[in-house]
């Protein structure tokens, strides 16, 4: 287990493979740990440093007091990557976390060369939806919502599995603190006019059942950066990632493998 120390907060995270490698930095979506990563990691090509992390809030990561801002979380990763020497790295966010890496591709590009937005968007719903949302898990809890989280993030096939049962418990354990704050964090961010300044390598990532961000939105928000890919994964919902690694991996395998991140 590794805990960085960073000023205001303890941040979880693995640094794992080849030290020497080119970096490649993922953070998680709203409500999971970086576990969310372990079926792709054994597919990517060989020779690349992978560090994951708990987002603040989440996981193993510290809780802090909500709420959250988008800039807070920007600079929770961008402290752990000074932390950890890393520079010009692929950086990988996937829902909040693609949010997170727009905000750092923008404001440190020495530390990112290259970004994936999977399942996210320069914005994502309304404050109203998240306000609602944030109140729903303050009065209740998180788990009466969880069925239709389910519903959102994974397809009616792998529904049915029992693996399901995993992820709906990672999501209904996660501390209300975090889970509110990094949704207020969402509630406030508009990246539209940011990420079309991006202008380095892009590729957007979309499952073609998913019920949180569709994938017109990731389309739409690729496409802000000029010379961007954009790949949808059918048959996988929000977290194509965990349903289809194989198919996220061959599309992720490819972009590494074209910007020479190897």
């Amino acid at each position: 287990m590794h805990i960085a120390k960073l000023d205001d907060i303890h941040i979880h995270y693995a640094d794992e493979g080849d030290p020497a490698g080119a970096p490649i930095v993922f953070a998680n979506s709203l409500g999971t740990d970086f576990r969310l990563w372990d079926k792709l990691l054994p597919l990517l090509p060989a020779g690349l440093r992978i560090i994951r992390y708990d987002k603040r809030g989440h996981g193993l990561s510290e809780v802090t007091a909500a709420p959250y801002s988008m800039g807070m979380l920007v600079r929770d990763v961008e402290r752990l990557m000074d932390h950890l020497g890393v520079k010009d790295a692929l950086f990988v966010g996937l829902s909040i976390g693609g949010m997170i890496a727009q905000g750092l591709a923008a404001k440190r590009p020495d530390l990112v060369r290259a970004v994936v937005i999977s399942n996210s968007g320069a914005k994502i719903g309304t404050r109203e939806m998240w306000a609602d949302r944030i109140a729903a898990a303050r009065a209740t809890g998180i788990a009466p919502m969880a069925d239709g989280v389910m519903e959102r993030w994974f397809s009616a096939g792998f529904r049915a599995t029992d693996e399901l049962t995993g992820w709906r418990n990672m999501l209904v354990q996660q501390n209300i603190d975090g889970y509110a704050g990094c949704c207020a964090a969402i509630s406030g961010t508009d990246f539209y006019t940011t990420t079309a300044a991006l202008r380095i390598p892009a590729l957007g990532i979309a499952g073609s059942e998913d019920g949180s961000t569709p994938p017109d939105l990731v389309r739409e928000t690729i496409d802000l950066i000029p010379g961007s890919r954009f790949a949808l994964i059918r048959g996988a919902g929000h977290l194509p990632c965990v349903e289809k690694p194989e198919d996220y991996a061959r599309v992720l395998n490819d972009f590494i493998t074209g910007t020479g991140h190897v």
